[in-house]
């Protein structure tokens, strides 16, 4: 089976084209490729098919092998991956995810790969093989492709943040969970909770660098005020524009970045008064710019997509 690393701010996971493979059971492959020793290594599972009502549809599976409703890292790659596998010549994409339809604009950088000339050594292998009777391919070694395309980065539509009832702790249901108070193993944090088609629990900090975030992640993870499991954001607040972010994910860990996770983080920074409204959130793996537009009420996050390797898994 063929697959696709990528990353987004180092929030790593494996691609697979889903209109060429097929995968049976992606819970479990989820967890076996995902596995940093023994499979390939990642965050998790993006599975990219046929959608009847956007253009794509990205399926995701963290690396515990359940399914999640959107990363916004993952989709920035599958962006990129749909245009430069010629998928799409589409610069404006609607992705349907299990978080609604999400709508992507590709920055495209142009260029003119340089034409190289056969070399000598080259021209020298073909005589001998035209000698013994063999086969030569011209066209592997003098490369001259007109244009080359490559998405440098990707914005995306999150949508409106909810605060929706199943996706705030159950004690408070149904009100706007602004700088709320909240005991997790022992001690009392003040939480803003905010969903971008996953929940999020957003922790303000004095330093990112030196919390505990392996210790505490997995006690907001699965505390019993989280019924469907929480991603817990813990956020240093360095200026009215820029912010330090470290993550734990349900069903991953700590990453190195969250896409909605960051989207999350501004529309709390913005709640709380911390912040204006576009806003650059630092991340272990690299910065992701948010803005949240005021008129429509949207969220818009921007950021790289990167293509780490490609190969067979068998």
């Amino acid at each position: 089976m063929k697959f696709t690393k990528m990353q987004g701010c180092g929030n790593d996971y494996v691609y697979i084209n889903c209109f060429s493979e097929k995968v049976s059971n992606p819970g479990e492959l989820a967890k076996r490729i995902s596995d940093r020793r023994f499979g390939v290594g990642s965050d998790g599972l993006i599975l990219i098919k046929p959608s009847e009502k956007a253009d794509f549809t990205m399926e995701m599976y963290n690396a515990d092998g359940t399914q999640g409703e959107m990363c916004g890292n993952a989709i920035r790659c599958v962006g990129k991956y749909v245009y430069e596998h010629s998928m799409t010549d589409k610069t404006s994409l609607a992705i349907e995810t299990l978080a609604g339809i999400k709508y992507l604009e590709l920055t495209v950088n142009r260029e003119k790969q340089i034409t190289m000339e056969t070399s000598e050594e080259y021209k020298e292998s073909v005589k001998i093989k035209a000698k013994t009777g063999e086969v030569a391919d011209h066209t592997e070694k003098s490369r001259t492709d007109n244009k080359s395309l490559y998405v440098q980065e990707v914005t995306v539509d999150m949508g409106i943040p909810k605060f929706h009832p199943s996706q705030i702790p159950v004690n408070i249901k149904g009100e706007q969970v602004v700088d709320q108070p909240i005991a997790v193993g022992g001690k009392e944090y003040q939480i803003t909770a905010v969903s971008m088609g996953n929940p999020h629990a957003v922790v303000f900090v004095d330093s990112t660098k030196d919390f505990p975030v392996c210790e505490v992640g997995p006690m907001f993870e699965h505390h019993v005020f989280f019924p469907e499991r929480v991603n817990t954001e813990f956020v240093e607040v360095l200026n009215r524009s820029t912010v330090n972010m470290r993550v734990w994910e349900r069903g991953s860990g700590e990453t190195w970045a969250c896409g909605t996770g960051a989207s999350a983080t501004a529309v709390a920074c913005i709640l709380n008064g911390f912040t204006d409204h576009e806003v650059t959130v630092r991340m272990l793996g690299g910065d992701l710019r948010i803005r949240y537009d005021r008129d429509s009420g949207h969220v818009f996050m921007t950021g790289p997509a990167v293509t780490v390797f490609e190969g067979d898994y068998i």
